[in-house]
């Protein structure tokens, strides 16, 4: 394979970043004769602010907030003059909790409020948050209440903004709800209504679960319309990140664009492409999903434009129309058949999975 492979992938969700995830692949790809070219990716998951805040020359800033269950931790995002890049997934992600401890009936955002707010606080007039990869489903309830929003019961008491919050809303007061300019990157495009029919079960929701915030998120939607005129569930992407992506727009007027396309354009990608032979793209698990603006969808998207063909790599591919439809040149599940799912995911493991199946087509 001579000439130039760009190395275009997304994180394995819980197992490897999208750095660790190019480094297995130039391992896989040592003896091709061509000039690789690792990239680091996201599409406004885990890692999207890593990803652009380096891209754009910015730094990291570290502050106290809460995981989704309300625990104190330190959460990391990026400043770039006036413009703060924050990950959803940094306070208020799935990877921050244990397997036991998911429930999306009482997850928040409001960590993610509190990075919000310690951004504005150091003057950041522009904020920019990644949505995937939450451990909620509150419709942006927690976030919001961290920015000065309170909603209450039927009996006056507050409600703290947790999923099982929703369905108990009767009033709110947005008199206090501070206002930047907000941009929120999304990665999928599930309207707000359907988020816990959509992503609930892997938050740890069961079905009577999923119904309940269903319930919940129509009935919050309803109150949102009464309140401010706005229809949440019009906007595709609204239901990213449990509905926080619906909260974005219709309380703080933020405009919802692609997370990948946003990363592609930071990086110069199209630039990257010109002279490359190949683009490898990568994600933990390929299904109907990816094709909804994932990273690996995005990457094929702009390479087929330039007559560039792309490999897909994945942990777990799930065959569907959608991901057929797609046009990928060649897709590969790393993982050997028969390997148990809590070994695939382990770090050193999924990395000598990479490494291997890329050595198998090379010879």
């Amino acid at each position: 394979m001579p000439g130039k492979i760009l190395i275009a992938c997304d994180s394995f969700k819980g197992c490897l970043s999208s750095r660790e995830v190019a480094d297995a692949v130039s391992r896989g790809l040592s003896s091709a004769d061509a000039a690789l070219v690792p990239l680091a990716l996201a599409d406004g998951g885990e890692g999207t602010a890593t990803v652009l805040t380096r891209a754009l020359g910015g730094v990291e800033v570290t502050a106290v907030v809460s995981d989704p269950l309300g625990r104190p931790i330190k959460a990391s995002y990026g400043l770039c003059g006036d413009m703060a890049i924050i990950d959803t997934a940094a306070a208020s992600g799935l990877t921050l909790l244990s397997s036991n401890e998911l429930n999306p009936l009482l997850t928040s955002t409001y960590g993610t409020g509190e990075l919000i707010a310690d951004a504005l606080r150091r003057g950041s007039r522009r904020v920019m948050v990644g949505l995937g990869g939450s451990a909620t489903n509150d419709g942006g309830m927690g976030m919001l209440r961290a920015l000065g929003a309170h909603f209450y019961a039927a009996d006056g008491a507050e409600l703290p903004g947790r999923g099982c919050d929703l369905e108990r809303v009767e009033r709110m007061d947005l008199s206090g709800l501070q206002s930047a300019e907000f941009t929120v990157l999304c990665d999928v495009t599930t309207p707000f209504t359907e988020a816990a029919r959509v992503f609930g079960p892997q938050k740890g929701a069961s079905l009577k679960v999923v119904e309940q915030l269903s319930a919940g998120l129509e009935h919050f939607a309803s109150s949102c319309l009464a309140q401010t005129g706005h229809l949440m569930d019009t906007l595709p992407g609204s239901g990213a990140a449990g509905g926080l992506g619906g909260a974005f727009d219709a309380f703080l007027g933020a405009k919802l664009q692609s997370g990948i396309e946003a990363v592609l354009e930071a990086i110069g990608f199209d630039a990257l492409l010109e002279g490359a032979t190949l683009v490898i793209t990568g994600e933990g698990r390929a299904d109907a999903q990816t094709a909804q603006g994932k990273v690996a969808a995005g990457v094929l998207r702009h390479a087929q434009a330039c007559g560039v063909p792309v490999v897909l790599l994945a942990g777990q591919i799930c065959p569907c129309p959608e991901l057929s439809a797609l046009g990928f040149a060649q897709m590969i599940q790393i993982t050997p058949p028969g390997m148990p799912l809590g070994e695939a995911m382990q770090k050193n493991v999924a990395g000598e999975n990479i490494v291997r199946a890329l050595q198998e087509i090379m010879c």
